[in-house]
């Protein structure tokens, strides 16, 4: 994929997400403002009391029920103080957390909407497992940057803003030398984002490499364990697990490193307030109660400073994270309607391929392809592996683009219609067919969620499913599993034949839809599709020549080039490929001829 965005461009685009939800927002960021100036008051009081109390010693009252009093308010004031700090905290880490899981969530959906409208040519180039690592580890840096960092700094300057003014107000120049640690403080702090960012951005990486691994492993754990390959598989992840730790170890050094360098700046600033304050308060310059109240301020901008190097790891991690976010998102889909596009009004049906020419990638896949498939006029295609069938099936839908030459469907070139309509107007039957986890009437619905049993009942029927469903306990509503692992190859064929058929698309496609299916139920699927598809559009390719032995045309590829068309009868007698792949077949499968 393409550079990602600058990390300035992150941090304003997801507090746009947050802008989205104001009311949170504002509220989240007013009420840590409000815990911060809260904060501030402890001290103040806590240092007018000291000068009470040491006022009233030194009248001698320190025995006197005075002083006793004075002592009970002050601590009362103080737990009143605390206890109001204690609310408002909890409020505005409650709003952070619900603003951070509402910015996530709609950042988790306009990744996933995206993902729906990519073309095919991307989920090509890149890996499953990449994505989900976006989709999931990647957006949960961004909704702990929210929560941690675009929430928490207002608190921190609040702190730091009033800290600094009552400290002002009591001594300047205290106030001042007290703060020398502020401009190393954000050198350091400075250094260490971009430090963290490219840090998190090789984990982000590297977590998307672990992801796929994993991915790829459990999808092929039948493959691992037939090939005894698990200490391999273990071996593989090991490795790239290793580097994620590694990295993450690297990132917890750097921030500790400019932590304790941080850290030690601040016990420094400390030590010259005990000196110059202790000189201050002795000459009389300044009260034994504004010292304490300058102690209390230096502890308070203590917790600051520990949060600033959480928002720093934090904004290095959502810069990184979100860039890859961000970078998929703002990805232009290859295929896309154009503005004001119209959807396709189909008539007559006719699916047409003038001069088409597709590659993927580097790899030609056709050249110069044409024919007309029509209603009542059933086209078949046939070809080696690697012909270019299965790229006239992804291009009919417009899963791609043909580099030269169009496609039409009565007349309309498919880039000038809408995709929506394109894919209502044509059903496809791939090879291996997706099942998705959950019931059998479910799946096969999936293409029309408001369908009658009847209509669910009547489209198995077809598909040769029916009965086969009908002896399972819990029938139609039994549950597949993952991908249809409770169904063979062939009866997943079946129910993703019934799924197309539901559809009631005009022009249907059938990829090699039968592969797996023995050659009686073929024929039996064949003549009842042939009963119901009158009417209708079909595009038949197969590997089993006898499938197609009805179809008006059959259509032979070589190297992505037609080399061959006619009927059936046709083609066994003009001698040539077909006729060669026909005797193969009836040599070897034992078919008769009807």
């Amino acid at each position: 994929t393409e550079t990602g965005p600058t990390g300035t461009t992150v941090i304003r685009r997801i507090f746009d997400l947050a802008r989205a939800y104001p009311w949170h927002l504002l509220a989240a960021c007013s009420f840590a403002s409000i815990t911060a100036a809260i904060s501030v008051l402890i001290p103040k009081f806590l240092g007018q009391g000291v000068d009470e109390a040491f006022t009233l010693f030194n009248e001698g009252n320190y025995q006197s029920a005075e002083i006793r009093s004075m002592l009970l308010r002050t601590a009362t004031i103080v737990l009143i103080v605390a206890a109001l700090r204690g609310s408002t905290g909890f409020v505005y880490m409650f709003l952070g957390e619900t603003l951070s899981q509402r910015v996530a969530n709609r950042l988790r959906m306009l990744f996933f909407d995206k993902l729906q409208v990519l073309s095919f040519s991307f989920h090509d180039r890149v890996h499953t497992g990449q994505l989900m690592s976006r989709g999931l580890s990647d957006i949960e840096g961004v909704r702990m940057f929210v929560q941690q960092g675009l929430v928490q700094v207002f608190r921190v300057l609040f702190t730091v803003i009033c800290a600094g003014f009552f400290m002002v107000l009591i001594d300047l120049q205290l106030a001042l030398l007290s703060l020398i640690f502020v401009p190393f403080m954000t050198y350091n702090s400075a250094r260490l984002r971009l430090k963290l960012r490219s840090i998190w951005l090789q984990i982000q990486n590297t977590l998307g490499e672990l992801t796929t691994t994993m991915q790829e492993n459990l999808a092929g754990v039948r493959v691992v364990r037939s090939f005894s390959a698990q200490k391999y598989e273990e071996q593989k992840f090991d490795v790239t697990a290793r580097e994620v730790l590694e990295l993450r170890m690297d990132a917890a050094r750097s921030q500790a490193r400019r932590g304790g360098a941080i850290s030690f700046t601040f016990i420094f600033a400390w030590a010259i307030v005990i000196w110059f304050g202790g000189l201050k308060a002795i000459a009389g310059e300044i009260s034994i109660g504004e010292l304490t109240q300058f102690f209390f301020y230096l502890a308070l901008l203590r917790m600051p400073v520990r949060m600033l190097l959480g928002i720093i790891n934090a904004t290095a991690r959502a810069t990184s994270a979100g860039g890859r976010v961000f970078e998929v998102i703002d990805i232009p889909s290859d295929i896309r309607s154009k503005d004001r596009a119209k959807p396709i009004k189909v008539t007559d049906g006719v699916l047409k391929f003038e001069n088409v020419s597709f590659s993927y990638g580097d790899v030609k896949a056709l050249k110069n392809v044409s024919f007309e498939a029509r209603k009542d006029h059933t086209i078949g295609i046939v070809g080696a592996p690697g012909s270019g069938k299965s790229s006239v099936a992804n291009l009919a839908p417009r899963f791609y683009d043909p580099e030269e030459g169009r496609i039409t469907i009565d007349g309309v070139d498919l880039r000038d219609v809408t995709v929506a309509s394109i894919r209502d107007a044509v059903g496809t039957v791939e090879q291996d067919p997706f099942l998705f986890d959950g019931s059998i009437r479910d799946n096969i619905r999936y293409g029309d969620v408001n369908a009658s049993d009847e209509k669910v009942i009547a489209a198995a029927t077809i598909a040769q499913i029916h009965e086969f469903i009908e002896t399972l306990p819990e029938g139609y509503d039994a549950e597949l599993g993952e991908r249809g692992v409770g169904l063979s190859g062939g009866q997943r064929q079946r129910v993703a034949i019934a799924r197309t058929l539901l559809t009631d698309s005009p022009i249907l496609i059938f990829d090699d839809s039968t592969s797996s299916v023995d050659a009686g139920t073929d024929a039996r699927i064949r003549l009842a599709l042939k009963e119901l598809t009158r009417g209708q559009t079909t595009l038949i390719i197969a590997h089993r020549l006898s499938s197609l032995r009805h179809a008006e045309e059959i259509i032979v590829l070589d190297n992505g080039e037609v080399s061959e068309r006619g009927t059936h009868d046709e083609l066994v007698e003009h001698g040539g490929r077909y006729s060669e792949l026909w005797e193969l077949q009836r040599g070897d499968m034992g078919v008769a001829e009807e």
